[in-house]
């Protein structure tokens, strides 16, 4: 965590009030936001929680945090009343509109994913502006970042790395590029007086592959045949996969990637290269994924029928990353394979998560 100290916030005509520092998550309702939280609570930090979502927040949320908000991003009048509150020392900005769902309103989701993000940037650079403190703000950025533009130019191009192959073909990535661009210009360039000093704002970014969760079915995103298959696997339903059984994409665990932004956030800025990085832990393809899953659940059923949109989306992305800066700069490095991820997280959780021994 960054070293704050409290300030006051000056209101002509009323008294000062003093601030309290804080971490801000936005997204708190979502499939991340719940894991991010938690672990941001059990930390040994005393740290203060603010969480905001669409939606009012679960008891399990709201007793991890010191106030949580149901609100929007876009509201900046919103975002206002909380500075005048808090001054916050890290921003994980998480609320974003979906691959799928953007796709399918491309307006919104310019408006949640880059409008969004940009709110959260001005609230970090009046933050430095009136404490002197560099706020940084955590963003969990995508593979959809990435376009290859035939299924062999995907073969072809094998684990992609950071610099390569960036021309998104869906509204979502082109979303995800331009705020991590945001992100780096406040980080790297904006008011920089001298080659080397530091920007408004300590912007780090994650590209995520498909996550998988014990906990949750996530709707909405493009690699969610991943989670959706192993939930229905769990109870005992037929899955009809909509894409193809040689898709290929990376995945990891939810449990990796709340590890990966606590990691990432932890780590010394002057040791971060980019501002923007590749995790991934297993690159499995459709078929591969349903016969290891069958494997412990032999009573599991899929079909494959390809949505037209969605599988488009997938034959765009990479079949896999290259994730060796984000081990070389602050250590990353995958937890689990496939059959691991399974053997020890996901069957034990869902087993939980649905009452079976």
């Amino acid at each position: 965590m960054l070293e704050a100290r409290p300030t006051e916030s000056k209101t002509p005509g009323r008294p000062a009030q003093k601030r309290q520092p804080a971490v801000l998550v936005t997204g708190a309702g979502g499939e991340m936001g719940h894991g991010l939280i938690r672990a941001l609570a059990e930390s040994s930090e005393q740290l203060s929680i603010v969480g905001l979502d669409l939606r009012p927040a679960t008891d399990e949320i709201a007793d991890c945090c010191s106030e949580t908000l149901a609100g929007d991003v876009r509201d900046q009048s919103l975002l206002d009343g909380l500075a005048r509150r808090y001054h916050f020392t890290q921003v994980y900005h998480l609320a974003a509109l979906l691959s799928t769902s953007a796709e399918q309103a491309p307006i919104q989701a310019f408006e949640v994913n880059l409008g969004g993000t940009m709110n959260l940037l001005r609230l970090a650079i009046e933050t430095r502006d009136q404490t002197g403190v560099t706020p940084q703000v955590l963003f969990p950025s995508t593979i959809a970042v990435y376009g290859v533009p035939t299924l062999e130019a995907k073969l072809a191009a094998g684990s992609v790395a950071e610099h390569e192959c960036l021309e998104p073909r869906t509204m979502y990535g082109c979303n995800k590029l331009s705020a991590e661009q945001l992100g780096r210009y406040f980080t790297l360039h904006h008011r920089q007086l001298q080659p080397g000093e530091p920007g408004s704002v300590d912007f780090r970014a994650i590209r995520f592959p498909g996550i998988i969760s014990a906990d949750t079915i996530p709707t909405g995103g493009t690699t969610d045949y991943g989670p959706q298959m192993l939930h229905a696997a769990a109870q005992d339903k037929p899955y009809q996969c909509f894409v193809r059984p040689d898709s290929r994409l990376p995945f990891m665990t939810m449990p990796e990637a709340i590890e990966a932004m606590l990691s990432l956030a932890a780590a010394e800025r002057s040791t971060l290269t980019r501002t923007a990085y590749n995790v991934r832990s297993f690159a499995p393809t459709a078929a591969e994924l349903a016969e290891t899953i069958g494997a412990r659940f032999p009573a599991l059923e899929v079909g494959f029928e390809p949505h037209p949109g969605r599988q488009m989306i997938v034959d765009g992305w990479p079949a896999d990353v290259d994730d060796r800066a984000a081990a070389k700069d602050w250590g990353w490095s995958a937890r689990h394979t496939l059959e691991t991820a399974l053997d020890e997280y996901l069957i034990p959780g869902l087993r939980r998560h649905y009452g079976r021994t």
